[in-house]
C-alpha cells in the first residue's frame, strides 16, 4: 500500500478542480488589453511588452541546444517528452506574446495563451516523468488539455461568458503539484531548490501582471507586465539551467 502522502497530489488536484467548479465562470476583465506600456520605439508599438519576450526565446533555444543532445542520458530521458513540450511552449510564447502585444485583442490573445498553456502542461509532464522515472505519455494528454483550455475560454467568450477556469487551473497545478511530487519522491535537493525558486518567482510575476499600471506609475519605463515577462524568463532559466546541468553531468544509476 502506498504511503498516504502519495495520494496528496490527486487530492489537491481534485480540490482545486472542485473549487473551480463551485466558483463558477471566471471572466476576463473588461480592461484586460489596456496595458500600461503605451510607448512606441523604432516603430514598434508597446515596445517594452513586445521586446521583453525575447528572453523566452533565448532560454528555450539554450535548453534545446543542450537538453536535446542529452535525450539518451537516463538523467533526462524519463521526463524528456514533457521537457521538450515545455521548451517548445517557451519558444512559441516568445512569438505569440510578441504578436499579441503589438496590437492587443482577444483574437491575438489566443496565440499568447496557447503557448503558455503548452509550457505549463509540458513542465507538469516533464517533472512527472522525472519523479516516476518513466515516460507515461502524459505530455500528449496535457498538450490536448492545454489546447482545450484556451479553446474553452475563447469560444465561451464569443458566447458572452468568457470562462478562464480551465486555463487558470492549468497554470495553478504546476505551482502546487511539482513541489509535492519532488518532495514525495525524494528528488535531489538541487532540483527542488531550482524548481521551487522558479515557481515562487513565477507567482511574483503574476502579481506584477495584476499591478501593471501601479508598477508603471512607480517605476516609469518598467511596467508591471514587462516586469512579469522578465521575472517569468528568470523562472524559466532556473528550470532550464538545472536541466542543462543534469543533462551534462555523468549519470550514476
Amino acid at each position: 500500500m502506498k504511503p498516504l502522502r502519495h495520494h496528496l497530489p490527486l487530492l489537491v488536484s481534485v480540490l482545486l478542480a472542485a473549487a473551480a467548479l463551485l466558483h463558477g465562470p471566471i471572466a476576463q476583465p473588461a480592461d484586460y488589453h489596456d496595458f500600461a506600456d503605451q510607448d512606441a520605439v523604432f516603430g514598434i508599438a508597446h515596445f517594452a511588452d513586445v521586446i521583453s519576450n525575447l528572453g523566452f526565446a533565448l532560454v528555450a533555444l539554450w535548453g534545446w541546444a543542450h537538453i536535446l543532445p542529452g535525450r539518451r542520458n537516463p538523467a533526462i530521458a524519463a521526463g524528456g517528452t514533457g521537457y521538450r513540450l515545455f521548451l517548445a511552449g517557451l519558444l512559441l510564447t516568445a512569438i505569440g506574446s510578441s504578436y499579441y502585444h503589438l496590437a492587443p485583442d482577444n483574437a491575438r490573445l489566443v496565440w499568447d495563451r496557447l503557448p503558455i498553456a503548452l509550457a505549463c502542461g509540458g513542465l507538469l509532464a516533464g517533472v512527472w516523468g522525472d519523479v516516476r522515472q518513466k515516460d507515461s505519455g502524459l505530455a500528449a494528454w496535457l498538450a490536448l488539455a492545454a489546447i482545450a483550455s484556451v479553446a474553452w475560454w475563447y469560444f465561451t467568450d464569443l458566447s458572452g461568458i468568457g470562462d478562464l477556469r480551465p486555463y487558470l487551473l492549468l497554470q495553478a497545478l504546476p505551482i502546487v503539484l511539482i513541489p509535492l511530487w519532488q518532495w514525495i519522491y525524494k528528488m535531489p535537493r538541487a532540483d527542488r531548490l531550482a524548481f521551487g525558486s522558479a515557481l515562487a518567482i513565477y507567482v511574483v510575476a503574476k502579481f506584477a501582471e495584476l499591478n501593471d499600471h501601479e508598477i508603471g506609475a512607480a517605476l516609469g519605463a518598467l511596467t508591471g507586465h514587462t516586469l512579469k515577462h522578465l521575472l517569468a524568463t528568470i523562472a524559466a532559466a532556473l528550470i532550464v539551467g538545472r536541466l542543462v546541468r543534469r543533462a551534462k553531468a555523468p549519470y550514476r544509476s
